[in-house]
């Protein structure tokens, strides 16, 4: 069904961007490179034989062009504050799925603030941080709930061998870190809260082989966005363990460096999601290779799906609402290792 689609994938030539036209082409797709550095897309092109098409955010009618033909668009370009906007109403304008890999908390919100009712209207399928934040807790928190439709608390612990940011996540953060005015962000009581304390430091109860780490409690992540947009859970919260944590906003952290032929590093992660309700409590784990190489498989597993009608569900939506998430993740079971505990 994917054979000869196009798919245009904005910021193709970054870090991500890359695995995601890697993994298009192994599905039979026909990515469109686009991006603003034209220079980039040239060499991009000449080493793939794909197609380019330069375009910035702040050009509506170049984004028209690169996205002429195609099926769906990728965006793989961060800051998300500045590109999501209008790269998807140029999704919206040429009529295809949008699908992003936004980490970015507050640049999420103001995708499902500001284009439900437009893409709701519209028929149209947007469906941001379709990655390994935010993407995958959804799917997760989703599965593990199984037949409940409710829950008091989730909670999903990141357990990362390290984090080597990318040039895009350290953009990102500085983003979202001038739009917080240098707050930290957390979800209680079923809203975002913006707090000038210092977030705590807690233990873990990884699964082994990890076993109890310290994390950080709260550090907050894009799950906090995708999980309480469909799912009626007034507390939910992200964790960090703190290797990773004090990595991620290192000056001097070296950027992902690849450790084999596919070009994914060498950093591991395991996936830790507790679903409470009353009394009871069910679990889910997931264990991989590499946070930016794993958000290919994941996002471009979902375009696959919109594109073939296995959805289940309109407008401005996450992971966990519009896809099967445990069949999702069973499709994924080359890339993830994924345990579902009652």
């Amino acid at each position: 069904m994917a054979a000869g689609q196009m798919v245009a994938v904005f910021g193709a030539y970054g870090h991500t961007g890359r695995f995601v036209v890697a993994e298009l082409q192994a599905r039979g797709f026909v990515p469109v490179l686009s991006g603003r550095d034209a220079d980039k897309l040239k060499a991009q092109a000449y080493e793939t034989g794909l197609e380019a098409r330069p375009a910035s955010a702040d050009d509506p009618a170049a984004l028209d062009r690169a996205l002429a033909g195609t099926a769906a668009v990728i965006n793989a370009a961060g800051p998300f504050a500045v590109t999501g906007a209008p790269v998807i109403e140029a999704a919206l304008r040429a009529g295809i799925p949008y699908v992003d890999v936004a980490a970015e908390i507050e640049a999420n919100a103001d995708t499902f603030a500001h284009f439900a009712d437009r893409a709701r209207e519209a028929g149209a399928v947007v469906v941001p941080a379709m990655a390994f934040y935010g993407g995958l807790g959804d799917l997760l928190v989703t599965a593990a709930m199984g037949d409940w439709t409710s829950a008091d608390e989730a909670h999903i612990a990141y357990g990362l061998s390290n984090w080597h940011p990318t040039a895009g996540t350290r953009a990102s953060g500085v983003i979202s870190r001038e739009r917080r005015d240098g707050r930290r962000v957390r979800f209680s009581g079923g809203r975002l809260e913006y707090r000038d304390d210092q977030a705590p430091t807690l233990e873990w109860a990884f699964p082994e082989p990890m076993g109890t780490r310290a994390v950080i409690g709260e550090f907050t992540m894009a799950d906090v966005v995708t999980v309480p947009s469909h799912l009626p859970i007034p507390e939910v919260r992200t964790y960090m363990t703190v290797e990773a944590a004090k990595d991620v906003v290192a000056p001097d952290s070296p950027a992902p460096a690849p450790a084999d032929e596919s070009g994914r590093s060498a950093q591991t992660f395991l996936v830790d999601v507790v679903v409470r309700s009353g009394g009871d409590e069910r679990r889910a784990v997931a264990t991989g290779q590499d946070i930016y190489a794993v958000t290919a498989p994941l996002v471009v597993e979902a375009v696959e799906r919109i594109l073939t009608g296995r959805t289940k569900a309109v407008g401005v939506v996450s992971a966990g609402e519009i896809f099967d998430a445990a069949d999702f993740l069973r499709a994924l079971s080359a890339h993830l290792s994924v345990d579902l505990r009652p």
